[in-house]
């Protein structure tokens, strides 16, 4: 093959094979297998060393720790009853109503992105709203949506309300207070305009009002230390990202000692409890990984930060401009992590303005909202509606996308760019 093919091509074709595998899953077979068997193929046609492969994969450690603690503690929840529990309160809040029980989600999804990470919403809120519809007897869909655009529109109201944002910056990691002053209109504007639109497209299936469902059941011990947990793992994240310490062994240990207290406090086993967890997430991350250092080898990195700093030293309103939208639609081609990763290294490499590195950010945090795969947060989404019976195709999430996103992108990506930014220097 490489005698005809230039190892350069050889790689993308591989990288856009595989990534097509992701997020079309031929013969239904599971995203990861295909993000592997792109991996495996670079290394088996000698585009990559088995070292350097391995070297690619373990530079996402953090990432799995942070997403194996995470998804241990909602299976913890889980199997405990706290999203039941959670869910008769928040039926009961909704009084009745399935508007307010729609902006409740909301709400409740814009916290947890900002405070735990749009994987957590994925992973964590997506089964609790499932168990509220399902008590009061409303269809699903509309409010498990809600998890699913939330989860990459809030996601940058703070630096940990998304790993990407971890990446993007690097050392350069702006002040909690210079990031507040670059994101809180953009962050307000692909909140509102989410939700607005969201809503819009929603509101004939919120019509009527929902099932009583009783008094709430008193929580069990158990689910006790499950919320503990939860709490635990908050804390600890953002612990973590208040000193500049990676985000994984935290969140690993956090979900770790709460699944470690309840087995001990029920003697039982730890089988099914790790048998309820979608371990599939982690190689198929392994994978992306591989395959985004294959793609930065071919010299894209370098073409990418040249055009992006010389275009930001002429104009760094256009290139704000230019650099958002085109991470955005990249995202949605090829997922947002590696999106992110080439991303980042060519932010980090160019020496950007802030603001010009903060419009990359809006790019990959907001830009998958489009489509079914376009972030990991999405597929963590995706895998818990499977395991509720729920399916969503890629089409129909696509027309939904394209009436939800565009606009909140525009709106975020105008306010960064009109906005005053005092006191930020490059």
């Amino acid at each position: 093959m490489l005698d005809t093919v230039s190892p350069a091509h050889a790689i993308w074709f591989i990288a856009a094979a595989a990534t097509s595998g992701v997020v079309l899953r031929p013969f239904r077979l599971p995203e990861a297998v295909w993000a592997l068997a792109g991996a495996g193929a670079l290394v088996l046609l000698g585009l990559m060393p088995w070292a350097d492969a391995l070297a690619a994969a373990a530079e996402g450690t953090d990432v799995y720790l942070f997403l194996a603690g995470m998804m241990l503690a909602a299976e913890l929840a889980r199997r405990e009853g706290l999203f039941d529990w959670i869910a008769v309160h928040a039926v009961a809040a909704a009084r009745g109503s399935k508007r307010r029980l729609f902006v409740l989600v909301y709400l409740v999804g814009v916290a947890v992105t900002a405070l735990l990470s749009n994987d957590a919403t994925a992973v964590v809120l997506t089964p609790a709203v499932y168990a509220a519809t399902r008590a009061a007897k409303a269809e699903p869909l509309p409010y498990l949506l809600v998890c699913a655009f939330v989860a990459n529109a809030a996601s940058f109201v703070l630096p940990i309300s998304n790993p990407a944002n971890l990446v993007i910056f690097g050392a350069a990691m702006p002040r909690l207070a210079d990031w507040l002053a670059l994101f809180w209109l953009p962050s307000l504007a692909a909140v509102a305009i989410t939700f607005a639109v969201l809503y819009a497209t929603q509101r004939k299936a919120l019509c009527g009002t929902l099932e009583p469902v009783g008094a709430p059941v008193p929580l069990s011990r158990g689910g006790r230390l499950a919320a503990g947990g939860l709490v635990l793992t908050a804390a600890a994240i953002l612990g973590a990202s208040a000193l500049g310490q990676p985000l994984g062994w935290p969140t690993a240990l956090a979900g770790l000692a709460s699944s470690l207290a309840v087995l001990a406090l029920k003697r039982e086993s730890p089988g099914p409890l790790l048998r309820g967890v979608a371990w599939g997430v982690l190689p198929l991350v392994a994978g992306l990984f591989v395959l985004v250092e294959a793609v930065g080898r071919t010299g894209v990195l370098a073409e990418l930060s040249g055009r992006l700093q010389a275009l930001a030293a002429t104009s760094p309103a256009e290139a704000s401009w230019w650099a958002g939208g085109l991470v955005a639609v990249a995202c949605n081609l090829v997922n947002n992590l590696p999106a992110g990763l080439l991303a980042g290294s060519a932010v980090q490499a160019a020496h950007v303005p802030p603001q010009v590195a903060a419009a990359v950010v809006i790019g990959v945090d907001l830009g998958p909202n489009l489509s079914i795969t376009g972030s990991l947060a999405t597929i963590l989404w995706l895998v818990a509606l499977r395991r509720e019976g729920e399916t969503m195709g890629a089409w129909s999430f696509l027309k939904l996308g394209l009436m939800v996103m565009p606009p909140a992108l525009a709106a975020a990506l105008a306010a960064l760019v009109h906005v005053p930014l005092p006191g930020l220097t490059p």
